[in-house]
C-alpha cells in the first residue's frame, strides 16, 4: 500500500513494500523529482539497504561457521513493512525479524524507517534495535534516484554535483563491482563534479564521506536538491552503465561491498556496525528540494 505525506512545499509517497520512496513532487513546480522506476534502465526508485550495502561475493556470507545467502543490498527490499501514521507530515515503517528474514539473516531485530517532512526538507531516519541475545552486525543506507534533467529545456550534461570540499577519496572497485581496498584522490574544480553519461560506463562512483553534504544543481536553472548524510561511511553516485539514462542515484551508505573472491564472515566484514543486545542505533539523512 502507498502512504502519503504532504505540506505546503512537497508531496511525498512511500510504498509499504520495502519502505521505499515512491514519489517526491515539488508543490511549486509540480515536478516529479524521484525516478519512477522505468525498467529499461532501473526498476527501483529509492531502495532501502539493510542489513548489507552492495554485493556479497557469490551472494554469500558466513556467521558462526554457517553459510547464508543474501541478495545485493540486503533484505529490506524483499518485505512489506508495517506502517504507523504519526501525522500528515510524518510516518514510520517497521520490519521485525521472523522465520522468513532469518532465512537470510539470523538475528532478532526491529528495523524502522521514519520519514518526516519539515518545510522543503524530507528526513529519512533509520532506527535499528537488537532484540536478540547475540551481538548483531549490520550496515544500512539509501539509494534514491532523481530524475535529471528537471525541465524539458535542459539536458543531463547541464547538471553537476557540488560537494563541500575540493578533494575526495574515490574507492576503487573491481570490474565486477567489488571492493579492492584501494582508493585514489580525486580533485574537483570549485567543488564540482560535472555530470555526463560516460561517468558511469564502469558502474558507480563511490567516495569516502569526506564531504557530508552534496548538491545536485544545474547551470541552466536554480532548482536543486541537497543531501546531507552525517556519520555515513561513503557516498555512491550511479546510473545504469553505458546508457543515456535520465536519472542519477545519490546513495549515502554506512557499508561497503565485499572484496572480490572473498566470502565474508559477517563479524569481520568491513564497515559493519556492531550492536549489543537490547541496544538501539539511529541515524538519518536528509533531502532538501529547493525550488526557485
Amino acid at each position: 500500500m502507498i502512504k502519503k505525506l504532504e505540506n505546503d512545499f512537497l508531496s511525498v509517497e512511500i510504498n509499504e513494500f520495502g519502505a521505499e520512496l515512491f514519489s517526491i513532487k515539488g508543490k511549486k513546480s509540480g515536478f516529479e523529482y524521484l525516478w519512477q522506476g522505468n525498467p529499461e534502465f532501473w526498476k527501483g526508485r529509492a531502495t532501502i539497504l539493510f542489513p548489507i550495502c552492495g554485493r556479497l561475493f557469490a551472494g554469500k556470507y558466513i556467521y558462526k561457521n554457517k553459510e547464508y545467502e543474501m541478495p545485493i543490498h540486503g533484505i529490506a527490499k524483499l518485505f512489506e513493512f508495517n506502517s504507523r501514521v504519526i501525522s500528515n507530515k510524518e510516518i514510520e515503517f517497521e520490519l521485525k525479524s521472523s522465520e522468513k528474514t532469518k532465512k537470510y539473516y539470523p538475528f532478532d531485530f526491529i528495523f524502522k524507517v521514519k520519514y518526516k517532512l519539515k518545510n522543503n526538507l524530507l528526513i529519512t531516519k533509520f532506527i535499528v534495535k537488537n532484540t536478540g541475545e547475540d551481538v548483531m552486525f549490520f550496515s544500512y543506507g539509501g539509494h534514491p534516484g532523481f530524475n535529471v534533467p528537471f525541465s524539458k529545456n535542459e539536458k543531463f550534461e547541464n547538471y553537476y554535483l557540488e560537494f563541500s570540499t575540493n578533494e575526495m577519496s574515490k574507492l576503487i572497485f573491481s570490474e565486477t563491482c567489488f571492493d579492492t581496498g584501494e582508493n585514489e584522490k580525486i580533485s574537483f574544480t570549485k567543488k564540482k563534479l560535472l555530470l555526463n553519461h560516460n561517468l558511469f560506463d564502469n558502474d558507480a562512483l563511490f567516495f569516502k564521506s569526506e564531504s557530508d553534504k552534496v548538491k545536485l544543481k544545474s547551470t541552466k536553472s536554480k532548482n536543486s536538491i541537497e543531501l546531507c548524510y552525517k556519520n555515513m561511511t561513503c557516498l555512491g553516485v550511479w546510473h545504469k552503465p553505458k546508457t543515456d539514462a535520465p536519472y542519477i542515484c545519490i546513495e549515502p551508505w554506512h557499508g561497503i561491498p565485499s572484496k572480490d573472491g572473498v566470502i565474508d564472515d559477517i563479524e569481520t566484514k568491513s564497515q559493519m556496525i556492531k550492536l549489543d543486545p537490547n541496544k538501539k542505533y539511529t541515524n538519518l539523512f536528509t533531502m532538501k528540494i529547493i525550488e526557485d
